[in-house]
């Protein structure tokens, strides 16, 4: 028997070729805080046995990574079972969500641009008129003296 060979009970797949039936991304895994420690002295156990393979059997056997113990070793490590419960992320903004918060922050700098050039035009009519006082006056001293 060659090393490539799977041994009696080991679980041979590891990834299945099937995608997945949602068609977008695929659902990331939660899994709760009793499982994790359960996990995790199962996995404490197997070492401790020396049984050679017996933990990545039961790496393959729950779909989980060597990534997965070292994260929650240093949660239980740190007393923290609380860092073990998995973290609430908020739920992403719809699409219709996002789309209104743009045209709200396009409609609020619309609006200050428009008071801007509002109180501009209102300067310049008022400079118009003193423009015309101005000439107005101008053109009354101006009449020829006879």
């Amino acid at each position: 028997m060659t090393d490539l060979e799977p041994e009696p009970g080991d679980d041979v797949q590891v990834s299945s070729s099937k995608k997945p039936s949602g068609g977008g991304r695929p659902k990331r895994r939660t899994f709760t805080a009793d499982y994790k420690l359960r996990i995790l002295e199962e996995y404490d156990r197997l070492l401790a046995d020396g049984e050679p393979g017996a933990s990545g059997a039961l790496l393959r056997r729950e779909k989980l990574l060597t990534s997965h113990i070292t994260e929650w070793r240093k949660a239980r490590k740190n007393g923290a079972l609380e860092a073990l419960t998995p973290k609430v992320r908020k739920p992403s903004k719809s699409a219709a969500e996002v789309e209104n918060e743009k045209l709200r922050a396009q409609n609020e700098r619309l609006t200050k641009k428009l008071a801007t050039t509002e109180a501009a035009l209102e300067i310049m009519g008022k400079a118009h008129a003193l423009l015309e006082m101005l000439s107005e006056s101008a053109d009354s001293d101006t009449k020829p003296r006879k």
